[in-house]
């Protein structure tokens, strides 16, 4: 319906509400204790996956297990929405890399091995 005694020309917009005042506290204002550890300690967040960083953390050390452990964490960060996926794929990228690393040295010690013994320039007591 439509106001009759309304003017055309100004759309029909309902008025803004009432200002409200910032409430004072003068001498009861309420005071905070910043020492104590409930207001120190920052808010807890959400949990990062264990997997996760002990995948990253082997990747430096033991391929294997950080291609092991990145995999699992995966999974449970899809199942279970924890954080550290960054740290799981960190850790399978690095650990992938070295396996492969590795097994080239390996082939190429191996190589070596091989070439020295088939020209005769290894020495047995």
């Amino acid at each position: 319906m439509t106001d009759p005694n309304a003017d055309p020309n100004v759309p029909n917009v309902p008025p803004p509400p009432p200002a409200q005042t910032a409430p004072s506290y003068g001498t009861n204002a309420p005071s905070y204790d910043t020492s104590s550890p409930s207001y120190a300690a920052a808010p807890a967040g959400q949990k990062t996956n264990v997997l996760a960083i002990v995948s990253l953390v082997s990747a430096f050390f033991i391929s294997l297990v950080a291609i092991i452990t990145g995999h699992i964490a995966l999974s449970q960060i899809k199942k279970t929405g924890e954080q550290g996926r960054g740290l799981a794929i960190a850790g399978l990228i690095i650990g992938y890399v070295g396996l492969v690393v590795g097994i080239i040295v390996a082939i190429v010690w191996f190589a070596i091995i091989g070439t020295a013994i088939s020209t005769g320039n290894v020495t047995t007591y």
